[in-house]
């Protein structure tokens, strides 16, 4: 996986236009300010591109792969596109498929009802909950969090060679940290999978916004991620790969779309030929402006060109890590350490408060949405922190009260349509947060820290 470095500010392209950016949100303190959505590693912003694209298709919307009319057939060949815009985004091998989803979570969940039987599965701790849960009904063995890229590979290498070498295997990894924005080794993760006869599927909800994903220079053989988080709207994602395990597993749903043939038989039963296709997996009326709109934001962000994306947010990442690193109340948190490559994620926590009231005090008084708790990745998070599991609330809601130590973490994430004076006005605010203390008092409610009225 290629490393980027932090471009020279005249090479620094503008931020890409998304939707939201001229919404003024109020502060407890009086008056209004444009929102600073710093928040998308849980859901970024739609493309102003994507949300036109949508609007342009919407009076147009019809029935799909089996209507007669000419809006029926629009809407199936704009369906169809989109799969082959994603498979080209993605660098599919000739013979991959592409299914359309709800989710990274959605995706991956697919393809462990997909997994051939006694396949042992292997996941480091790590990961988001999405890549770390699905797996729970197979041979699962979950890896240590490695502290260095190299450890992440020796540690798996390790595991794989004492498996059995019979059986089929498969091995889930993270591109890029949803709780560090850490980049992973995942080349060399499946040279080592495929080393020892197992698969590979990488979770790039993370990565795909920030880095270009090819499957083939990757060497990978799935690859799941979510539009909301790859600037389009909410409710769609991607599985895409190997054809062969889809192939041979049950339908994810039963239902019209995955069913080529269906015949009644003498005993009153019925018998059910499935599609061999994606639509084997894609059973029911397809989310079709879902699909476009990930296709769509696959255009924009090829369009809009890598290496420019990429040396803007590495712009930003040094402006935030630089502010960060002159408030020694701040300890960012990380696997690989500082120097370990990353996209626009940053987890951390605050001497001496608690992070739901950092974060609310961020949002209250400064117009700034960042996230706080354990992101549903709470063994990695409880790693980073050293903290005691019977400590935290549920979802890492906090029970200490504002002031006292924290039990989570803070975390601001950032991409392609968030301009300088956000990321500006977020480390100002985390200075004078610290320094000066909050300018109005909260209370906890309903698990969350909140300005008292």
């Amino acid at each position: 996986m290629s490393v980027f470095t932090a471009a020279a500010d005249q090479s620094v392209c503008a931020p890409l236009p998304v939707l939201g950016s001229d919404v003024t949100v109020p502060l407890v303190t009086g008056g209004e300010v444009t929102y600073a959505a710093l928040d998308y590693a849980a859901s970024a912003p739609a493309l102003q591109r994507v949300w036109d694209d949508v609007a342009a298709y919407a009076p147009y919307y019809g029935s799909v792969h089996r209507g007669a009319g000419y809006l029926s057939q629009l809407s199936t060949d704009l369906f169809e596109n989109a799969r082959r815009t994603v498979a080209e985004f993605l660098g599919c091998r000739a013979d991959d498929q592409v299914i359309f989803t709800r989710s990274t979570t959605d995706s991956l969940n697919l393809l462990a009802r997909a997994l051939p039987a006694d396949c042992q599965v292997f996941v480091f701790e790590t990961e988001h909950h999405a890549s770390l849960l699905p797996w729970q009904d197979a041979h699962v063995t979950y890896l240590n969090a490695p502290r260095s890229p190299q450890q992440a590979v020796t540690t798996l290498e390790r595991a794989l060679a004492d498996r059995d070498p019979h059986g089929p295997a498969l091995v889930c990894v993270t591109g890029a940290s949803n709780v560090t924005g850490e980049l992973w080794p995942v080349r060399e993760l499946a040279a080592a999978a495929h080393a020892h006869g197992a698969r590979i599927v990488l979770d790039a909800a993370q990565l795909a916004p920030h880095h270009p994903v090819h499957i083939r220079d990757l060497d990978v053989d799935w690859v799941a991620f979510s539009g909301h988080k790859l600037y389009a709207p909410f409710g769609s994602g991607v599985l895409a790969g190997r054809a062969d395990w889809l192939r041979g597993a049950e339908p994810y749903l039963a239902g019209g779309g995955a069913s080529r043939k269906v015949t009644r038989r003498q005993d009153g039963g019925v018998d059910v030929e499935w599609h061999e296709s994606a639509a084997r997996h894609e059973a029911g009326s397809p989310n079709v402006i879902g699909a476009y709109s990930i296709a769509s934001a696959c255009k924009a962000l090829t369009g809009a060109g890598w290496d420019a994306l990429v040396a803007r947010e590495q712009h930003l990442i040094a402006k935030v890590r630089e502010g960060l690193a002159g408030v020694p109340e701040v300890r960012v948190l990380s696997l690989f350490g500082d120097d370990a490559p990353r996209v626009g994620v940053i987890s951390f926590v605050v001497e001496g408060w608690n992070s739901s009231h950092f974060a609310a005090a961020l949002s209250a008084e400064y117009g700034i949405g960042v996230r706080d708790g354990l992101f549903c990745a709470h063994p990695l998070v409880r790693t980073l922190l050293g903290s005691d599991p019977q400590t935290q609330g549920e979802c890492g809601a906090p029970e200490a009260a504002p002031g006292e130590k924290s039990l989570n973490a803070i975390r601001v994430s950032f991409g392609a349509g968030t301009p300088d004076e956000h990321v500006e006005r977020f480390v100002s605010a985390v200075r004078e947060l610290v320094t000066e203390g909050a300018k109005w008092t909260y209370r906890t409610e309903d698990g969350r820290c909140v300005p008292a009225v």
